[in-house]
């Protein structure tokens, strides 16, 4: 039997995945396609790199998660061009390809970690956690930059000729890979009140948060640790660094 976190989760980011779907139906009928220049304002540029910080954390993922190359490529070029569509139909797909056992346990653990081949575990060594460090510091500096600047030139972004419908399409999808990372951070969290202020803060500032969230994540990591780690919950992180991240605390 499924856990009931397993199928809440799967059921909500269907749901989230079948909505935005028809977000994107509906404002290319009505507002035609979005490759045009004159829908590329100030905010909505600074969404954009929001957006896609968030695209590049998913997608970095996904490319831990799959065992060839050219399925993580695949799916890094469909999250690029779909966004939330793809996030939640990945996620979801992860979720069927759970075993009962698995499913029954700790159904996120599972979907988080990868499955690798066994002669495949020993040679995937991964991002270094001191450069992992330094590329989410330099993402969430960029973010708190690009905020700033649109602050300053182009004033508060609650107005509502800001809001067109391509505007309002691509703050949905935004929203819904941020419903996707707050489950993560849900699930690493084990104080309900830690994990709510995590939440408010990454609805509030988005990637800046995460992008401080992952970084935090990293310092509590060795140098010598694998960087996939920080998926997981801390008290799960009992293993050497030689062993592979698969079997990373099961166990609570």
């Amino acid at each position: 039997m499924a856990a009931p976190v397993g199928v809440i989760v799967r059921t909500l980011l269907s749901v989230l995945g079948c909505l935005m779907v028809a977000v994107l139906v509906y404002t290319i009928a009505t507002d035609g396609l979005p490759f045009r220049t004159e829908l590329l304002t100030r905010w909505m540029a600074a969404l954009l790199i929001d957006f896609y910080i968030h695209i590049g954390i998913i997608a970095a993922w996904v490319v831990y998660k799959e065992s060839s190359w050219i399925l993580a490529s695949v799916w890094v070029i469909l999250l690029i061009c779909l966004g939330s569509v793809t996030t939640c139909g990945y996620i979801v797909l992860q979720f069927f390809k759970l075993t009962p056992e698995e499913s029954s346990k700790d159904p996120i653990y599972f979907v988080l970690v990868r499955h690798p081949k066994r002669d495949d575990m020993e040679n995937r060594k991964g991002l270094s956690v001191v450069i992992a460090r330094v590329i989410f510091g330099v993402l969430g500096s960029l973010m708190l930059g690009t905020l700033l600047y649109t602050l300053i030139v182009d004033g508060s972004p609650f107005r509502a000729e800001l809001y067109y419908p391509w505007m309002v399409a691509t703050l949905i999808d935004f929203y819904i890979n941020v419903v996707a990372l707050c489950v993560w951070i849900a699930y690493k969290e084990s104080n309900w009140m830690s994990a709510l202020l995590w939440i408010i803060f990454i609805v509030c500032f988005g990637s800046i948060t995460t992008c401080v969230y992952i970084v935090r994540q990293l310092f509590f990591l060795s140098p010598d640790q694998h960087v996939s780690l920080i998926l997981f919950k801390n008290n799960n992180r009992y293993l050497k660094p030689s062993d592979p991240p698969l079997i990373v605390g099961v166990n609570e």
